[in-house]
This record gives structure tokens, sequence and C-alpha cells, in this order.
């Protein structure tokens, strides 16, 4: 079991590996870290000694002096270095540094010096210390305006807020899952490695992302398909897309209803991928679900009877609650690290269509079982 340790642990990169963490109980164990740690020697000093293996995250990324930037962060390092040679005990330490590190601004110098300050403590200490140098990071749940051009994007195009782009280059990017891969890999590993060039997996120009977020919006958001994703970087730029979506404002997401004197016909999904439909029956007060998913994409659509849909983001505490009735053809998307479940409130027998984009697999089933 290795005790692992997260500075700056409630923020982009640190809530996802801290979910990573979680979801691997016979290996990792998860340390606690709160942000006022750093303003209280003690606290800090307690959270050291419990750790194998520190990930140090904590960081300023933009300030409208970047003085504070590069000061911030080269003070981050010396406090949680200084609370090292206190303990005096054998740790760890991996660093979140950036490719920026060779640019002209204090964000990437901030970066380069910390990591040279933990490289000459371990060696002084017989310590381990990997320095991570980290591409360009996208995901779902980043802060727009501040993790990364993507997330800005997803969110002002949800929110009908204009675009712009300031330059178009192109961006080395890495998916905030393959990340956390990353830095797990390298919590296993008893080795110094001081200057890891972490590989990127994908390289896109700022208008080919814009494009593609233009796409999703106009299929997904505006007539309710699923768009073409034919690789996992589009798979992972969906899914960071859809979660700047307010459920609230999305869902229940209505069907045209075609009737003539034989019936009704209604579409449920226009595919631009594969993947397995099912249906099931619900009895009356039975409640299917209470699992989510990292990285699947699922669709319920309630054709008979009558439903309660509920979700709540891992971490959080709010329930999202939708009510679906089979006269009014209707469905509900389940966004990535959501638990969610489905209740057969009415009277009688419950008929759900679920469509998944990718068959169901024991072995790597992606289904993590939590209650709502």
């Amino acid at each position: 079991m290795i005790r692992i340790g997260i500075t700056g642990q409630s923020g982009f990169i640190g809530t996802h590996l801290s979910n990573a963490i979680k979801l691997n109980p016979s290996e990792f164990e998860l340390i606690n870290f709160n942000d006022d740690f750093f303003e209280n020697e003690a606290r800090l000093d307690l959270f050291v000694e419990k750790c194998d293996v520190i990930v140090h995250l904590a960081a300023l990324n933009r300030h409208n002096d970047s003085e504070v930037i590069y000061k911030t962060n080269i003070l981050l390092v010396k406090k949680l270095v200084l609370s090292l040679e206190k303990t005096k005990s054998k740790k760890h330490v991996i660093f979140s540094s950036s490719t920026q590190e060779n640019k002209e601004n204090l964000y990437g110098k901030s970066k380069k010096d910390g990591r040279v300050i933990f490289e000459k403590w371990a060696q002084s200490s017989n310590n381990l210390f990997t320095g991570m140098l980290i591409p360009n990071v996208f995901g779902p749940f980043g802060n727009p305006y501040y993790n990364s051009v993507i997330s800005t994007f997803s969110f002002q195009l949800i929110q009908n807020i204009e675009t712009k782009i300031e330059i178009d280059g192109k961006l080395n990017l890495i998916y905030i899952d393959e990340l956390i891969n990353e830095f797990l890999k390298k919590a296993k590993n008893s080795i110094s490695e001081s200057s890891y060039i972490v590989p990127h997996t994908s390289i896109s120009s700022v208008s080919e992302i814009l494009n593609l977020l233009k796409y999703f919006k106009k299929e997904y958001v505006v007539k309710g398909n699923i768009p073409i994703l034919n690789s996992n970087y589009k798979l992972n730029l969906f899914n960071t897309f859809r979660s700047f979506i307010d459920l609230n404002n999305h869902f229940p997401f209505k069907l045209k209803e075609n009737k003539d004197n034989r019936g009704a016909f209604v579409e449920i999904i226009r595919l631009g991928i594969g993947g397995q439909f099912s249906f099931s029956t619900t009895n009356p007060g039975i409640t299917r679900g209470n699992h989510f998913h990292t990285r699947k994409i699922e669709r319920f659509t309630v054709i008979k009877g009558k439903a309660l849909i509920q979700l709540r983001k891992i971490g959080t505490n709010k329930i999202y609650e939708f009510r679906l009735d089979g006269k009014i053809p209707s469905f509900v998307d389940m966004p990535i690290w959501y638990t969610h479940n489905i209740k057969n409130i009415g009277d009688e027998e419950l008929l759900t269509n679920f469509w998944i984009n990718e068959p169901y697999d024991p072995n790597n089933s992606d289904t993590f079982f939590e209650n709502v």
C-alpha cells in the first residue's frame, strides 16, 4: 500500500488524481491535504510524515502580476522542502512542472527553479525525486479562463459567449486521465528522474479545437445526436465539452414524436459512433443503477411508465433529479463522474431504453458503484 499525499488536492489535476487513488484502494491510500496546511507548520509536518509519496501540484498559474506567480510558487516549494528536512523521513516527491520551463515567462521560470530546489533536496538527503514536465492538460471540470483554452471554449460555447482565438498555434495535449496514469506509474517506481518529459498524446491547433467543439455543440446540444468520435482524442474532447453543460437546463431532452393513425414513431438517437443498445423493465418502486463511469457515454430513454432519474457528481452533495414519462418521450445522458440511478415512480411497469458507446467488458467495465 502506497500512501500518497497531494498538495493542491482540490485543484483540477489534484481532484482527478484523488479520485483515481480512491478507485484503487488495494494499491494506494490518499493522505488528505488542505491548502491551509502551508500556513501551519505543525499540520504540514504531520501531513509530510504520513506520506510515502508527495505529489506537489499546489501552484499559482495565472495572476495579473507575473512576479506574484513566481514568488508564490517558489515559496510553496520552499515551505514543503523545509518540512521535508524537519521530518527527516524518506519520501518520494513528484513535482508537477511544465513544458513552459524554457519559455520566457515567470510561470515557466518558477517551475524550472522549483524543480531545481527539489532536486538539490533529494540529492542532499538521499531521497527520491521525480520532476514531470507536463504538456497542455485538458479534461472535464477544468476552470475556464484558467486551466486550458479547451475549458474556456467549452464554457463559452455552452453559455453562448463569443469565442475568440488570440493565437492560432499548435498545442501538444494530454488528457487528464492519461496524465493521472503517468503520476501513478511514477508513484509505484522507486526511481529518481529529475526531468521526465511527459509525452503528449495528441497535437491540435487552437482553431481545430474550436471547430470540433462547435461541431459538438451543433450535434449534441442542439440536435441531441452523438457526434462522430473516431479517435480517443475526440472522445476525450467530447467528454470534456459535455462536462460544462448545465444539467438542469439541458435535460430531459424532449424527442420528436411522429404520430399517425397507426400510432407513434420516435427516433431515440443518431450515432456518429457505435455502441450497445439494451432495454430494461422495472417494477414499481424498484431502483436500478447507483454507479458511475469515468469514460463511457450513456443515454437513458423512458418509453413507457414514469421514472425518476437522479445524478450526483462524485465528491459533491448536490443531487440532480429528472422525472420522465413515456407519454412525453425524452432522454437524459449520464455525464462521466456522476453516479446515477433510475427508479420506477409509477404504478405500471417501467420500460427504459439504454444506449452506451461501448459494449460491456467485465474485465474493463468502467463501472463503479456508489449510491446517489
